[in-house]
C-alpha cells in the first residue's frame, strides 16, 4: 500500500513535442483540396477541436460567434468580436485576415460577406458540426447558396493521426496509466470515491496533465456505465472501477481499470476475466479494412456465448464497444454496431466492452489502441491476469 501523497511527490512533468506550425498547414491544404473536389467554397470553423485542429486556436464556445473562415484558395479569415482581436493576435499561428464585430453588429451578416467576398470558386457554405444551432440557423439566412456539413471533410482527416498526433498520446496514455497503478497500490479499506478522485487530479497535474475526467465507483455502482451521483467508501471485497484521462498539448488520454479489493470471489473472478476475454476478442478483430461494427460483433459474441444480453440487454453490454480519440475524449470512429467505417493506420480507439450486472456489479476494461499497416497496437499494456494486475505480459 502507497500513500497518495508519497506518490505525488514522486511524479514529475513529462513532456512531447506539440504540433508544430507545419503540420497546422498541411491539414489546412488538406481540408482546401477537398473543397476543391467537393465544390465548396468556404467551411466556417466554429471555437470548437476542430479549430484547434487546423489552427491551434483554442478559444472555448461562448455566446459571442468566433471563429475562422477556410476558403477553398487562399488565406484564412479570423472572425472576432472586436475587443478580443488584441488577444487573438497574439494567439495566431497561422496567417490570416481577421475580420472584427462590435457587440451592435450583426457578425453573422459580417460572415456572410466576408464568404461573398472570397476569391474561389463554388457557392457552398460548410458548417463545423460543433456549431451551435443558434449560429448555424443565423448562418443559414444570411448565407447566399447552399449550407452543407463538413463533418465528412473534416472527420476524413481528423480520424487519421499523424506520428505526431500519436506521440502525444501515447506520453498522456502513459501518465495515466501511472495515475492507475498508483490508485490502485494506495487503496485502504474504509476509503472514500472523492478521496480516490481527488488523487487522480492531482497526480494529472504532477505529471504535467491538465485533469480531464475521473470516474470511481465501489461495490454495487460499479455496474453503471457512468456512475452514480453519490460517494461510495471502499470496503473488503469490493469491485473497483476507476476510469479517468488528462490532456496534453490538448490530446486526450482515457484509461479504465476494474479489480477486486481483496480476495476476489469465485464470481467476480468468472465476470473478470469474460470481460478480459470479451477486450481481446474485439482487439482481435480489429485488423486493417476490417468494419467497426465486427470489433463491437467481436467482443458482443463472447458476452453473448456466456449467456449475457443478447445485443445490448443487460446483464451484458449496453453501450458500444468504443469510440476514437484525439483532440475529443469521444470522436470518430465509433466502435458500434452498423458502423461500416473500415479501419485504416492513424486510427485510435478505445476498446471498453463493460459487462454490466444492474444491483450486482460491473466490470470494464478501456484501453486506447492505435492501428497500424500490420495491425492494432495497444499504448499501455492491458491486463491479462486478476491476480497480477498493471503486470504487463502476465497471464
Amino acid at each position: 500500500m502507497t500513500d497518495y501523497q508519497k506518490a505525488l511527490g514522486l511524479f514529475r512533468p513529462v513532456t512531447a513535442a506539440a504540433i508544430e506550425d507545419a503540420e497546422l498547414r498541411a491539414r489546412i491544404s488538406g481540408l482546401q483540396e477537398r473543397m476543391l473536389r467537393d465544390g465548396v467554397k468556404a467551411v466556417w470553423l466554429d471555437a470548437s477541436s476542430s479549430l484547434t485542429y487546423y489552427t491551434g486556436l483554442s478559444l472555448g464556445l461562448s455566446e459571442r460567434i468566433h471563429g475562422a473562415i477556410v476558403p477553398a484558395q487562399g488565406e484564412l479569415v479570423y472572425v472576432s468580436p472586436a475587443f478580443e482581436e488584441p488577444k487573438l493576435r497574439t494567439m495566431l499561428r497561422i496567417a490570416g485576415n481577421v475580420a472584427v464585430w462590435e457587440e451592435d453588429e450583426d457578425a453573422f451578416a459580417l460572415i456572410a460577406s466576408a464568404i461573398a467576398r472570397l476569391d474561389c470558386p463554388g457557392a457552398t457554405l460548410a458548417l463545423d458540426p460543433a456549431t451551435p444551432f443558434v449560429f448555424a440557423s443565423a448562418l443559414m439566412q444570411r448565407h447566399d447558396g447552399p449550407v452543407v456539413s463538413a463533418q465528412p471533410m473534416i472527420v476524413a482527416q481528423r480520424q487519421i493521426k499523424s506520428a505526431a498526433e500519436i506521440a502525444i498520446i501515447q506520453t498522456a496514455m502513459d501518465a495515466s496509466y501511472r495515475v492507475q497503478k498508483a490508485v490502485y497500490d494506495g487503496l485502504r479499506p474504509g476509503m472514500a470515491t472523492t478521496e480516490v478522485a481527488d488523487f487522480v487530479n492531482a497526480a494529472h497535474i504532477a505529471l504535467g496533465l491538465k485533469p480531464l475526467f475521473v470516474a470511481v465507483q465501489f461495490g454495487e455502482a460499479t455496474a453503471y456505465p457512468h456512475g452514480v451521483p453519490y460517494p461510495q467508501t471502499l470496503s473488503d471485497g469490493d469491485m473497483a472501477l476507476v476510469d479517468l484521462g488528462g490532456i496534453l498539448h490538448g490530446y486526450r488520454s482515457d484509461i479504465t481499470r476494474t479489480y477486486v479489493f481483496g480476495a476476489p470471489t469465485e464470481r467476480q473472478r468468472q465476470l473478470w476475466n469474460l470481460e478480459r476475454d470479451a477486450q481481446a476478442a474485439a482487439f482481435a478483430a480489429a485488423r486493417p479494412g476490417a468494419p467497426c461494427t465486427d470489433v463491437d460483433a467481436a467482443a458482443r459474441r463472447v458476452l453473448v456465448e456466456a449467456g449475457f444480453g443478447p445485443g445490448h440487454r443487460v446483464p451484458g453490454l449496453p453501450h458500444r464497444t468504443g469510440h476514437g480519440l484525439g483532440l475529443d475524449i469521444h470522436e470518430e470512429p465509433y466502435i458500434v454496431g452498423g458502423n461500416a467505417t473500415p479501419l485504416e493506420p492513424g486510427m485510435c480507439f478505445s476498446v471498453e466492452p463493460m459487462l454490466c450486472l444492474y444491483g450486482e456489479c460491473g466490470v470494464r476494461l478501456e484501453d486506447i489502441a492505435y492501428m497500424t499497416a500490420e495491425g492494432p497496437k495497444w499504448f499501455c499494456p492491458p491486463e491479462t491476469s486478476l491476480d497480477r494486475l498493471f503486470a504487463p505480459g502476465s497471464s
